[in-house]
């Protein structure tokens, strides 16, 4: 199918940032294509919250693709290794943190460029952000824009002259802003899943992904309406 500008592919994790990602991509007036992997995590209630999500936007176009990288190993979210927890932001920012999955965006990117080829669309959009997510090599611009040469390259839409294009509306704001850019676009935040490691049905409050959120609504000025498990800190 040749590429329409008015298609998007969307990776929906559930979670907060891919969410706004989506609603932004809504009020530009794309026709929104959901991908959701289901990639053996921990925290897999995110498909479920994904589709949620999906209903809500009135997205019904939602390929939800098992894809187990517990195989391959070599992150918290898919092994037996414990979650990191309370850690403060400086050590949040010295190293490549224990919830990386390796090759997780690339292989994701390249799902949706394939997802994208077949539907028709021009875009990709992905809710990767470098400001609050530091440690993560794959959510770079220098990663993007190497992804973005590489499927021009390497499919029949990029050597037919419509190259995909990846995009990452979130990538340079911080958490407060995607918050309230989230909240201008009445984002359904309750439906949201951030926590790496949840309780139950409550997320944890303890992860670096809990703890980056709720320091985003605490910053935002307004209350985050998912529960936790703990209620002190932010």
């Amino acid at each position: 199918m040749n590429p329409t500008s008015h298609r998007a592919v969307v990776l929906a994790s559930g979670g907060l940032d891919s969410t706004v990602t989506a609603a932004l991509a809504k009020q530009e007036g794309l026709e929104l294509f959901f991908l959701t992997i289901a990639y053996g995590q921990r925290h897999g209630v995110e498909v479920e919250r994904a589709r949620q999500i999906a209903a809500a936007l009135g997205v019904t176009n939602h390929l939800v693709m098992n894809l187990d990288l517990r195989a391959i190993g070599g992150s918290a979210l898919t092994g037996p290794a414990a979650v990191p927890k309370d850690r403060a932001d400086n050590e949040r920012s010295q190293s490549i943190p224990a919830t990386y999955v390796p090759g997780r965006n690339l292989i994701f990117l390249s799902i949706a460029a394939a997802h994208a080829e077949v539907v028709g669309a021009a875009f990709i959009y992905f809710g990767a952000n470098v400001l609050d997510y530091s440690g993560y090599p794959d959510c770079r611009p220098e990663f993007i824009r190497a992804f973005e040469s590489a499927v021009k390259e390497g499919t029949k839409a990029g050597t037919e002259g419509s190259p995909l294009q990846v995009k990452a509306p979130l990538l340079m704001l911080t958490k407060a802003e995607i918050i309230r850019q989230g909240l201008a676009l009445h984002v359904p935040f309750h439906l949201t899943h951030s926590c790496y490691d949840p309780v139950g049905d409550r997320a944890c409050g303890r992860c670096d992904s809990c703890v980056i959120r709720r320091e985003g609504f605490a910053k935002a000025g307004v209350v985050d309406p998912i529960p936790y498990a703990i209620t002190s800190g932010c």
